[in-house]
This record gives structure tokens, sequence and C-alpha cells, in this order.
């Protein structure tokens, strides 16, 4: 099926002979083009998250002129728009604070606007769910062009990856084994180009997932992103969208349950970042596909890791990755467990996308007979400190912590814990577990990355690079160690990690799935009743509308009144 041109649904806004039609046809004209150039043609939103401040995207400027290339020779009509950008490096307090901001300007710019079909650009680690979250309640033809990772970074004879090697030598500094002239030599080769972090951090998961999930040209997810493949794939998507319009093939026709489940087997066997749990379970609700931790976990169990690459694996960066045979070639080797009759948008199925898909090397990728974890990256732990749930990246921590307890030291809020971490009156041993409070969705405010608490300096000497710490907060996918995060329901609307005392003792146990904290119940329930509740982070703006409408880690923390179902209609064009 192909749609005549009555049928766009740019044509309510320049086919009928109304006043208004006329009105947008001289406003075209206003801007330069002749009815040749777009009547009749599939008008296609090209959303930009350029930006003079964003690094992982400062590209996609020039990569929009090959998307609109692309559009343009499939017989389109493109249109830029310039959206938020959020930027990991720079946004404070977090760029997870705006994440569903970016989601609702997508949703409305794509229902408002003549436009018949949509290329999202992004990649930056809340870039892609928010832009897929958007479109998705929106509903039209979309393809997603990922930014792509930056070139592997380099010092004197090593290759650093960002920001995973960013921690290493932070830590190696603060223990005394190089100083201010070393660190000054890393600020310049940390990261050598514009791109997204090369290790297998969000940004890369959650690329990773968009083309799991059949959102983007195959292949696309790690093309570096100053290759001039980028370029050629910026193309692609651009003539592909045109295509989908014309079929009028639809997202909610990819984003189906089985897609997200193969996201999610994707993500774990890539060992990938924590953070696609909550922005896979939001795509899922805003899809109308209801995605729980207990998949996670349930999926964990029959996926093994076989991304060689930082920081679950190692040595390799994202470009060895890419030329070992990408997505493709990793999807290749667990084909058994995807769902494969389900459609792409460059394909009839993802059957078919992956018949000519082959790894390069063995070692990037690895074979299922040697897999560099038996189950997939994360554990979800369950237990009276995390009724809700709670998750760990296991395959990047200390195995001999996965089962340990000790004591806790408790920080209230991540100020109080970097004025005080290094306090010898608090008498940190290895074997103390660190609890961090008032981290969590409203709390952070947020959900900051503050999940990879720092090791105090004097355990740093002593050659301790890891203990167990516990929080409510996210932390960055290129981060590592033995780290319980997203504790749901957070501190900061009472849930039990708020009742938590210094010198409690906490139990983790990854094999078991468990994270409990042994205290009695009379003594939680006395704790309780005398707990009360914070005062609120804002006072008015967007801050105050995300305190009072965002939801807990485990439901994705999405707006409530943007995750219920519900039909919005489209605008009358007049």
């Amino acid at each position: 099926m192909s749609l005549r041109p009555e049928q766009l649904r740019s044509h309510q806004w320049y086919g009928t002979d109304g006043l208004r039609s006329f009105s947008h046809r001289a406003r075209t004209r206003q801007l330069g083009y002749l009815p040749e150039e777009h009547l009749g043609k599939p008008v296609i939103a090209v959303l930009n998250t350029w930006s003079d401040i964003n690094p992982c995207h400062v590209h996609l400027r020039d990569r929009a002129q090959a998307v609109k290339r692309g559009v343009w020779q499939a017989g389109g009509f493109p249109l830029e728009f310039p959206v938020s950008t959020l930027s990991e490096t720079f946004q404070k307090p977090t760029p997870m604070l705006y994440r569903n901001m970016l989601a609702m300007e997508t949703e409305e710019l794509l229902r408002s606007y003549p436009v018949d079909g949509a290329v999202l650009m992004g990649g930056c680690d809340k870039s892609t769910p928010a832009l897929l979250m958007g479109a998705a309640s929106a509903d039209l033809p979309t393809v997603f062009v990922p930014a792509g990772p930056m070139l592997p970074g380099h010092w004197r004879n090593e290759v650093l990856g960002s920001g995973t090697d960013m921690w290493k030598y932070w830590d190696d500094k603060r223990a005394g084994l190089i100083g201010d002239c070393e660190m000054s030599e890393l600020e310049s080769g940390l990261a050598r180009s514009p791109g997204t972090c090369m290790t297998m951090g969000t940004a890369a998961t959650l690329m990773a997932a968009a083309e799991a999930l059949g959102v983007t040209v195959p292949g696309a997810s790690s093309v570096p992103a100053v290759d001039s493949g980028h370029d050629r794939m910026a193309a692609a998507s651009g003539m592909r969208i045109v295509e989908l319009v014309r079929q009028d093939l639809r997202l909610s026709r990819i984003l189906t349950r089985e897609a997200f489940e193969d996201a999610v087997t994707t993500v774990l066997g890539l060992g990938g970042s924590t953070n696609a749990v909550i922005h896979l379970i939001a795509m899922a609700g805003r899809a109308g596909v209801t995605l729980r931790l207990d998949d996670f976990d349930r999926i964990a169990r029959t996926v093994p890791v076989l991304a060689n690459v930082r920081p679950g694996g190692g040595p390799y960066l994202m470009e060895d990755f890419h030329f070992a045979g990408g997505l493709p070639g990793f999807l290749s080797r667990i084909r058994d467990l995807l769902h494969l009759d389900r459609p792409t948008v460059a394909h009839a199925t993802l059957r078919q996308q992956l018949e000519s898909a082959q790894v390069h090397n063995d070692d990037v990728i690895r074979p299922r007979d040697n897999p560099v974890a038996e189950e997939g990256g994360v554990a979800v732990l369950r237990g009276n400190l995390c009724p809700d749930g709670a998750v760990i990246k296991h395959v990047a921590a200390d195995p001999n912590l996965l089962k340990h307890t000790g004591p806790a030291v408790v920080f209230p809020d991540y100020r109080t814990m970097q004025r005080t971490i290094n306090d010898p009156a608090l008498g940190i041993t290895a074997g103390h577990v660190l609890v961090l409070q008032g981290a969590g969705p409203k709390g952070g405010p947020g959900m900051p990355e503050y999940g990879m608490l720092p090791i105090p300096d004097h355990l740093l000497k002593q050659g301790v690079r890891d203990m167990v710490r516990i929080s409510d907060a996210r932390m960055s996918g290129t981060s590592y160690g033995t780290c319980v995060l997203h504790i749901a329901p957070e501190s900061y609307v009472g849930g039990p990690l708020a009742l938590v005392r210094t010198g409690d003792l906490i139990t983790l146990d990854v094999e078991a799935r468990s994270l409990r904290l042994e205290v009695t119940d009379a003594e939680l329930e006395r704790r309780r009743s005398e707990w009360t509740p914070p005062p609120a982070r804002y006072e008015r703006g967007y801050g105050a509308l995300y305190s009072e409408q965002v939801t807990q880690a485990d439901t994705g923390c999405d707006f409530a009144f943007l995750a219920r179902p519900g039909e919005v209609p489209d605008p009358y064009a007049g």
C-alpha cells in the first residue's frame, strides 16, 4: 500500500481550499519554497538535539544536512526542528530531570505541526529514550539516527575509554599514584572527537537498544560519530523515512511487546548500563507495553554477556565493537533468544535483517561457548530495603563483594557525603557499606548519577578499589563497582532506605537476588513513626511539575499524566 497525496497527514494543512490552507501555503512561500518542492510530498520532521554545549551531539548540525539530503532524494520534504539538548556532561542537577520535558516537546511538536513522519537525532544518555517516548505517544512513522561514539581516547601508551578511565585515574590521583601533570594530559586525551562515550555506557547501550527495537537502519547504533559512514547512515535514514510514510508504517507497529523483550535481551547481553532498565520501562509504557523489573531478571538468566567491551567486559571500545560486526553481528549470535518475525523500520522481519550479519572478531563479540559472563549483566534485587526493587551491574563489580554483610555508614545527602567521606572519625573500613539517601527521582532531584560513591582516600591508598555502595540514585553507564542502585521506593518519599542508621548491618546476596537491612520489623516501624517528610525541593516552575508527577524508578520515572493510557486527538488544521 502507498498513501496517495491526499491521504497524507500534512494534506490537512496544505491541501484544502479554505483560508487556513491558503495561509499555510503562503507562509511556506515566505520560507522560500516552491509549490513543487513540497505539495503532495511526505513532510518529514527532523528533530535535532544539536547544541554548542553538547559534545556528544555537536556534529548533528552537519548530520541533519545528510538526513535532509536523503529525504529530498526519496521525494520527501524535510523540515528541521531544534529541540532540547540533554547534555550529560554539563546539565545540572542531571539531564534525567529533563528527559520527560524533551519527551513532551517531541510529542507535541510532532502532533501540532504539518508533518507525516519523523527522523529523531540523538544519542547522549537521556536523549534517546526522551525522543522515542515522545514519538511513541505521537505515533507517526519514525526513524532514529544515533549520534554514534567518539574516537578512542589516548594518553601516553594507554587507550582510554570515557568516562570509565576518568573514574579510574581520578581514584589514582586521590591515592597519590599520579599528579596534576598527568591529570592535565588526561584532560586533553580522554575525549578526542564529537560523539558519545565510546564505552558500553548509557549512550551506547540506549543506541543499541533503539537498534534492537527496530527503529534504526541496520548497524546504525555503533557507527563512529566522525566516520564518513555516519553521514551515509544519516542519508539512508532520511531516504527510509519517506518510504515508511508512504507505507503508513507507524511506530506502534514497531514498538511491540516482542521488540521490547528483544531490547532487554540485547542490553543484558551487551553488559549494558543499568540506566537502560528505567528508560526501557518508560519507553515501553508509552508504547502501551507493560515492562517490569522482573522481566529484566527473568531474561538475564537466559542470555550470556558476549560483548567484551568496557566497563562490563574489556578491554575493547565501541569502535572495536562496530568493526567486529556491530549490533547485527552481536544479534546474529543470540538469534534463538529473539523474536525474529517482528518488523523493523528497514525490513519486513528482524530475521530478514540479520540474514547477512557476521562477526569478524571473536574476542570483541564472543561466541556463545566463550562468554564474558554466563548471565546477563544486570541483576534485580528484592528485600526489606528495596520492596519495589533495586538493580546492580554485577558484571562490573568485585566478585568477592557479591555476597557481603557489613555495617552501614549513612550519608543523608550527596553534599554531606562529599564533605565528610574522608573524615577519620567515621572509621570507614573496606568492609563497611556506604549508604546514600536523598538521591532518588524526587529527592535528588532528578535521580542524579551519584551511585558510584567515592571510596575514602585512606582506603584508596591501601589499594582498595571497590566497596559495597547502596543508594536510590543512578550511576553512569561508564561507572563500575559493587553499586546497588535505583532503590524503590526512594528515601525522599519514606522508603525503607530513609530508615537506615549508621551501624546497621546490611546483607547483599546477588546470587539470591537479595538486599536486606538486618533490623527487626518492630524497630523499622518505630523508626518509620518518627520519620518526617523532607521539605519540597521546588516551590514553582518545571521542577514543581516534575516533583508532583514523576513516578518511581521501578516504573520508569515517567510523568504520571503522560504514562497513563488515553487518546489525544490530532489538532484541527482548519
